[in-house]
């Protein structure tokens, strides 16, 4: 995995959500909604909520804007009915695309993701056309300028507390963890003071592709921007050799 820098995309998408932290903030907000109905309101019994918790903190959301979403979601639970849904499909250059979503309204959704990848020039595709090609994985970035420790000391504290593997790259850190061992990895993190540029369960390409064609580039760009635009959009990956 090494050569792609996840820090700099990272950077990239922090930048780019500065100019409308309402929508990373909608994203947050639904995230805490749905971990707070299926876990209940307290982080200390709530695994799902604590990571919910420090990606918020993560993407500076204020501590009270945190509190109140927590609160409104355990206030009034019957009245968080947001689903999960993920389509794929095809970008340029036959590039795979997933995007995953939170939504009260799947029709509305699903209408908005086929026009993103129609404008395009992409495809949308059947259900597990293109995730077999992506690992699901915890995922931890690490700012080198935030971190005060040797890389062998971090990667010991990664990997004793559950880590699969630890990857040094010329800015950053990646920490990557089974799924099921994402909260504990990263609450051991946390609990040693670590700052973490992005801590999250993510889709990681087995393999990258990349795109040369200047206008295909530009119409994949389009499909990602529109996915951004939406606000029932939470994640999309790509395998873009970036």
């Amino acid at each position: 995995m090494s050569g792609h820098s996840k820090f700099a995309n990272i950077k990239h998408k922090k930048e780019k959500n500065d100019a409308a932290k309402g929508k990373i903030f909608t994203i947050i907000g639904r995230e805490i909604a749905i971990a707070v109905k299926e876990g209940g309101p307290d982080p200390a019994n709530n695994s799902k909520l604590r990571d919910v918790i420090a990606k918020a903190k993560s993407n500076n959301m204020p501590n009270d804007t945190i509190d109140r979403g927590i609160k409104k979601a355990a206030g009034d639970v019957n009245s968080v009915n947001y689903e999960h849904v993920t389509y794929e499909g095809y970008g340029p250059g036959g590039i795979a695309i997933i995007v995953e979503a939170l939504t009260d309204n799947k029709n509305r959704t699903a209408a908005n993701v086929r026009s993103a990848f129609t404008k395009g020039s992409g495809s949308i595709g059947t259900q597990g056309c293109v995730s077999y090609s992506f690992d699901q994985k915890g995922q931890i970035i690490i700012d080198k300028e935030e971190c005060d420790l040797e890389a062998d000391d971090l990667m010991m504290i990664a990997l004793d507390a559950g880590a699969e593997d630890f990857t040094e790259e010329e800015d950053s850190y990646e920490i990557v963890t089974d799924p099921d061992e994402f909260s504990t990895v990263r609450q051991a993190l946390e609990e040693q003071g670590i700052a973490m540029a992005s801590a999250d369960i993510t889709m990681i390409p087995q393999n990258y592709v990349a795109l040369t064609d200047e206008n295909a580039l530009k119409q994949l760009n389009r499909t990602l921007d529109l996915l951004d635009e939406d606000d029932d959009v939470q994640a999309v990956y790509t395998n873009l050799d970036e």
